[in-house]
Formats: structure tokens, C-alpha cells, sequence
């Protein structure tokens, strides 16, 4: 999928789609109903990829009960339906594979219906985004469990439910999901599913597992088997303590080795490590406008005025120059109900990381990581206005150091086309719960931005960059790596979230397993019109 492969169709004033157009403008209203190209151009491509075909309609509902009328009056027109959160995804998650298709903007069902302090639960609608939610909760010092991706700001609870995502809370509690209680989803028919217990009212939902956990079904379903209305997840207090220590590796085997022995140990909520590429990489990304926003969130994230200051100080004449340039740098936040507890992990995590020949170095940047946990994505793109694109792998913690080795021998045979287009490569490593180690290999490329990126960094960043020209012969090497990457998680028995149509989910299941998804899928959308081509169904 090239960004020069997208066709644009116009339709006919008289044809029943424009009855369609029509009969969702009856619905939602003119002002959610548009279709103009820049538009349909927009919602049809990814951070990584531009869908071969333009969706024709864009269709914003303002509640569940339009959203459900929608998706009905689509069923019935026998069009394809492209739910969209924030836009995020890289690998396909939500762009058209027809021309017929609608794209269901979730953006304007943003509401954060009910916050429960007495049942510890919150429900929101679907196109809420992180940010909003964890703003809302700091009033009543609470918060989910897992409570967002690095790109909160836009990234939308629907769409980490649908994709999954991991990071902040997901050392001690998993992935988006495990922090669900109960989903409110339409079927591809228009007919409104509920699950969990929910109250005497029907509509308070407090418990998940309340016989077979349909909520799990439609967990990283990626919309193919509905569309997320509303999600109802826990609360927990907000922690009163954290600490923050970083360490640095020689080599990516010691750091994997002490991350998988940090996530046995449960000290950390939140594990991010890099390595040497990516690090050059970060480092000339700073700018000094961002340093002094950086400085600003340190101090208003400390207890005190005083302490605020005295950790700006130390990063601001510690730089950058902390981190040896060939090093693998760990990042490890504790949080907990105590003083004591969290300097038991903390301890604890130095404990581990001398076990494997980590040094300490300063906590700047784990610092930063919780005072700014949502930036505005302005790495969508590289420090010289290179595009850029990861990938992953989820495996054991056992196997993580050779999956690594694995991706490093894949990057070792392909240097001689990497240098020859100017890519350049990184990692990024994270922990989920005490059982699994993400590997997040990333692609940087000369390649020119799109309206994607345009539409969602920084407009003063954006315009420091230089706008790069297409470059689709770089673009296929990097296609095929992220390709050939996916074929080691295979061999590994690893897993993946994000799923889209970039993973070979439908590939890695048994038998029996497919049969039953095909059942499913056969049963609540037997014309296939919910994000066809998504999680490996029928296009």
C-alpha cells in the first residue's frame, strides 16, 4: 500500500449512496456527515500505511444510541464499516479495503459517563481518550489500572481496547483489557450488546467474569466483531508514593535477563529500556523549547517546590551525556501505598540490575516519562523529517534475549540495504505484568510526511522539519523487514496486540481456534461488512 495507490471515487448525486449520506445526516446530523477528499484521504491511510482505496463517507455519531442507528442503516445499505479512534495505528488497524467503505469517527463520543468512587468503576464513551480520563480521575484520586499508551493524547480508550496497547500501569497489570469490567458494543446489525454484571438498573456494571467472559471477545477484535460504545473499567487509588532509578546495560541480552527478572519480582509499574539507536535517536530530537516544557512537568510533578526544583536542576546540568553512546539504558518506576514499599522495590530493582553487570545512572528521564506521560507525538517522525514505523513482538521472559539476537542477525544481513536507503533502526523494550517482555524494534527512513502526521504533531515542530520527497524503494525494505520481524515472533510463539491487518493472527491458531472465530464472526456479522480484512477475516 503506497501513498501514490489511493484512487478516489466520487459518488453520483443520485445513487443510493448518496441516500445513504443522507439517511446518516438524518441521524448524527450535516455537520457529522462529510465527505470531502481531504477528509476521506485522511481517514484512509495509518501512520504507516495508505489503503489502495478512499473511504466515501465519514460519519461521526454523538452517542450510542446514533452510533447503533448508523451501523444499522450501513447494514442495510450492505457497506463496509471502518471504525476510527484517534488515528494512531501503524499497522492498518482501521483504513478501507473497499471504496464503499464508512469510516465511524469515535471522536465525538468523548463523554466520561459516570465515575463511581463508591464501586470503583468509571465509564466512558468510547472515543475518550486517555488524557481526558486520567484528568478526570486526578479530581477524585483514583485511576484505572492500566491507565494509557504514550500516545494519550490522542489515542482513544475504544481504540486501545480494540487494538490493546501497553505502558503505563502495565507492569503490574497488563494490557488495556485486563483493566476492563464490562463493553457496551453494536453488533453489525445495529443491535446493541451489553456484558457483565451490571446492577439492578442494568446499566452500573461492577463485575467482568460473570459466567464466559464475552467482554474478552471483543478485546483486540480490531472492530471486526463490533463496534465499542462504552467500556467500563476499575479504579484504583492513585499510588501516594513513587520512585524512579535508571540503570545501563553493556549489551540487550543483560538488560532483557534483568527486565525479565524485574517483572518476576513485581517491582516495577512501568520498565522502558532502549537501546544505543534509539538513544542517539531521542537525544537529538530534544529541542530547547521542549527541555523547558520537560523542566516545567518535573517540578509540578514533584511533592514540593523544592524538590520540583532540585530534580529540574539535576537534569537540566546533567544534559543527556549520562548515558554511555554504545550503553542499553533501563528505565524503572515504582509506585505503591508507601514510602517504605516503593524503596523496597526500588532497592530491590538495584539489586537485580548489579545481578546482570547494570550500572546506575541518573533518573532523569524516568522522571520525565511520569511527569509528561501523554506528549504531543511529535516522534511520528524522525529528528530530520525521516518517517518512522515500529513493529513488535510480545514473548516470554525466558526467550526474550534470543528473539532479540534473533531481529539483531535479521538487521545484520539486511545492513547492506539499510545503508544503501538510509534507514536506521532502534529498540524499545517493555514489561507486561510478571509474565511477558515486549521487544518494539523501530524504522526510521528518508520518506516525506503525510496528512496523518500533519494532522496530529505539533504544527511549530512540524515546520522546523524538512519535508521529505516519497520514497517508496526505501518504504519496501522497510515493508519487508517489518515482515521478515513478524516471521521470528512466529517462531517464537510470540504474540502481538495492534493486531490490524499488519500480524498473522489467523495464521498462529490451531485448527479448532479458527473454526470457533469463524463461527463468531459468521453469526454477529455474516456479511462481513465490520472492518473486513482486519484480524486475518475475509476482505
Amino acid at each position: 500500500m503506497q501513498a501514490d495507490a489511493m484512487t478516489v471515487t466520487t459518488w453520483p448525486s443520485n445513487s443510493a449512496e448518496a441516500a445513504l449520506k443522507a439517511a446518516f445526516t438524518a441521524i448524527v446530523g450535516a455537520a457529522n456527515v462529510r465527505d470531502d477528499v481531504a477528509a476521506r484521504k485522511l481517514y484512509s491511510e495509518d501512520v504507516f500505511a495508505v489503503s489502495d482505496h478512499v473511504v466515501t463517507l465519514i460519519v461521526a455519531p454523538q452517542s450510542t444510541a446514533q452510533l447503533a442507528e448508523v451501523v444499522k442503516a450501513a447494514h442495510q445499505a450492505g457497506v463496509a464499516l471502518a471504525p476510527r479512534g484517534g488515528g494512531m495505528s501503524y499497522t492498518s488497524g482501521y483504513i478501507p479495503s473497499t471504496d464503499s467503505s464508512v469510516s465511524i469517527d469515535m471522536a465525538a463520543m468523548n463523554r466520561i459517563l459516570n465515575i463511581s468512587p463508591e464501586d470503583m468503576t468509571v465509564t466512558v464513551e468510547a472515543g475518550c481518550t486517555w488524557l481526558a480520563l486520567n484528568t478526570a480521575l486526578a479530581e477524585h484520586g483514583l485511576r484505572t489500572p492500566f491507565w494509557g499508551p504514550m500516545s494519550g493524547i490522542y489515542s482513544t480508550i475504544g481504540g486501545g481496547i480494540s487494538q490493546l496497547n501497553a505502558m503505563f500501569g502495565a507492569g503490574h497489570h497488563g494490557t488495556s483489557s485486563e483493566s476492563v469490567i464490562a463493553l457496551t458494543v453494536i453488533l453489525a446489525d445495529g443491535q446493541v450488546l451489553r456484558t457483565g454484571a451490571r446492577g439492578p438498573d442494568g446499566n452500573t456494571p461492577f463485575y467482568r467474569h460473570y459466567g464466559p467472559d464475552l467482554a474478552g471477545l471483543f478485546c483486540g477484535d480490531c472492530g471486526t466483531l463490533g463496534i465499542k460504545a462504552e467500556i467500563t473499567m476499575r479504579l484504583i487509588r492513585t499510588p501516594a508514593h513513587e520512585d524512579y532509578a535508571s540503570f545501563s546495560f553493556k549489551n540487550g541480552a543483560d538488560l532483557l535477563k534483568a527486565m525479565a527478572e524485574m517483572a518476576r519480582a513485581g517491582v516495577a509499574s512501568e520498565m522502558c529500556a532502549f537501546d544505543p539507536g534509539l538513544t542517539k535517536v531521542r537525544m537529538k530530537r530534544m529541542s530547547l523549547m521542549s527541555d523547558v516544557k520537560t523542566l516545567g512537568a518535573v517540578i509540578g510533578k514533584q511533592k514540593t517546590l523544592g524538590k520540583g526544583l532540585m530534580a529540574a536542576a539535576k537534569i537540566a546540568l546533567g544534559g543527556r551525556n549520562f548515558i554511555e553512546p554504545t550503553d542499553y539504558p533501563l528505565h524503572v518506576i515504582a509506585e505503591g501505598r508507601s514510602a517504605t514499599g516503593v524503596a523496597e522495590d526500588i532497592a530491590a530493582a538495584r539489586s537485580i540490575a548489579k545481578q546482570f553487570d547494570g550500572s546506575e545512572i541518573e533518573n532523569s528521564i524516568a522522571k520525565v516519562i511520569r511527569a509528561m506521560p501523554f506528549p504531543p507525538p511529535n516522534s511520528m517522525l524522525g529528528p530530520e523529517g525521516e518517517s518512522w514505523a515500529p513493529v513488535h513482538g510480545i514473548v516470554s521472559l525466558s526467550n526474550a534475549p534470543a528473539f532479540h539476537a534473533a531481529i539483531d542477525a535479521l538487521f545484520a544481513e539486511m545492513a547492506g540495504e539499510f545503508d544503501a536507503h538510509g534507514i536506521y533502526t532502534g529498540y524499545l523494550f517493555s514489561s507486561l505484568s510478571t509474565n511477558a517482555l515486549i521487544v518494539e524494534p523501530v524504522f526510521y527512513w528518508p520518506n516525506g510526511y503525510r496528512p496523518v502526521h500533519a494532522a496530529m504533531m505539533e504544527t511549530g515542530h512540524l515546520a522546523g522539519l524538512p519535508k521529505l520527497d516519497a520514497n517508496p524503494a526505501a518504504t519496501d525494505v522497510v515493508t519487508r523487514a517489518r515482515k521478515r520481524i513478524t516471521e521470528i515472533t512466529a517462531s517464537f510463539g510470540g504474540g502481538h496486540f495492534q493486531i490490524g491487518r499488519s500480524y498473522p493472527y489467523r495464521q498462529s491458531r490451531d485448527a479448532a481456534s479458527i473454526a470457533l472465530l469463524d463461527q463468531v464472526k459468521a453469526m454477529i456479522d455474516p456479511r462481513g461488512q465490520l472492518n473486513p480484512g482486519g484480524l486475518g477475516f475475509k476482505q
